[in-house]
């Protein structure tokens, strides 16, 4: 798939995320799901260039337009899930930096956006408010951090994390640090999913994690980020037609699969343009509703094409190492992914009415 126009060619980054496909994430994607992914990717797409996607590019980044991001995310997406999902989490903190003056900006922004460092991140359980998962305190010149990440995702192969905590005045603060075991955060076991599991995810204990003031990137009242997150967990994730549009690549190769293939990708390209054209709607908050009706409609096509894909696979779609079949795990796991409870009511309210 491509938002570009078919007559132009395409950007020099969605070329390069087409051969990162194409030569190592596709013909690995089944040993990586089930082996675990190896540092060796993560090399890969440091060099690609992929990292500094939307960095300035004064520090080094491509400043690249947000269709070209979305093919990107569609590409790796559709290709390895794990990888897609690993390198997604360090396109927030490089936004984050970007946009907000701060000392760490200075001192991480070049190395995040040229690919020397990898960011995770360890923020959606601000969601959670007013229930307070992580508790950020002031204390001798910089913040203490208390409480339990839930989910991070990238643990052992990012260099820092987007970590973030609620005061008790309600203000969110956004803090870098390192992304290993130091005083103050333990990481859990990785977690042995149902999908992505290769992708590395902990859960974080913090009991007295201390960073200084100037590994601050921003502070917001609740309210505020809350109006922010919104359209990200709103609007429909990319990944969701690249492993869709995936699904269907292996429906139209089989028997009796290129009439079935063609029409469920007529109602992905549909339901795309929708979704695209309202996440670029200039008031980003706005017509929450229709961006979660388009999210479920999106979700139904994806739900469809991964179980097209498994009945063509037949009996081999059992095999673990069967793409048909990971593709609808990792399509299952996109269900939930960065879900809110505005989104699963909205979800729910749609599957129960039929």
């Amino acid at each position: 798939m491509s938002t570009t126009s078919p007559a132009s060619p395409p950007h020099p980054l969605v070329t390069r995320a087409r051969r990162l496909a194409h030569d190592l994430l596709v013909p690995h994607a089944e040993r990586v799901d089930q082996e675990g992914m190896p540092a060796s990717h993560i090399e890969a797409v440091r060099r690609s260039g992929l990292l500094g996607l939307g960095a300035p590019k004064e520090y080094g980044g491509a400043d690249a337009p947000v269709a070209v991001a979305r093919d990107v995310a569609e590409i790796l997406s559709g290709a390895c899930c794990s990888t897609w999902f690993v390198q997604t989490q360090h396109h927030t903190p490089v936004k984050l930096l970007a946009t907000y003056d701060s000392p760490v900006r200075e001192k991480l922004l070049r190395p995040l956006a040229t690919g020397e460092s990898l960011a995770g991140i360890a923020f959606a359980h601000v969601r959670a408010f007013p229930r307070v998962p992580v508790r950020a305190v002031p204390e001798r010149g910089g913040w203490r951090f208390d409480g339990t990440v839930p989910w991070y995702t990238g643990w052992g192969l990012n260099d820092v994390m987007l970590l973030a905590g609620v005061t008790d005045a309600a203000e969110v603060v956004f803090v870098v640090a390192e992304a290993r075991e130091q005083p103050g955060m333990r990481a859990s076991a990785p977690m042995r999913l149902a999908a992505l599991t290769a992708a590395r995810t902990v859960s974080l204990g913090l009991d007295g994690l201390w960073v200084p003031e100037d590994a601050v990137v921003l502070r917001t009242p609740q309210e505020r980020f809350a109006l922010v997150d919104l359209p990200r967990a709103a609007n429909t994730s990319p990944a969701v037609f690249g492993v869709a549009g995936a699904a269907l690549d292996l429906v139209a190769d089989a028997p009796d699969g290129q009439e079935p293939a063609r029409s469920l990708r007529a109602r992905l390209d549909e339901v795309r343009r929708e979704a695209y054209a309202l996440a670029d709607h200039p008031v980003p908050h706005e017509r929450v509703p229709e961006r979660l009706a388009l999210k479920v409609r999106a979700y139904d096509v994806l739900r469809a094409a991964t179980t097209a894909a498994i009945v063509a696979g037949g009996g081999r779609s059992m095999a673990l190492d069967s793409r048909a079949q990971r593709l609808a795990r990792e399509g299952m796991f996109l269900l939930v992914q960065g879900q809110t409870a505005e989104a699963r009511r909205t979800h729910l309210g749609t599957l129960a009415s039929g």
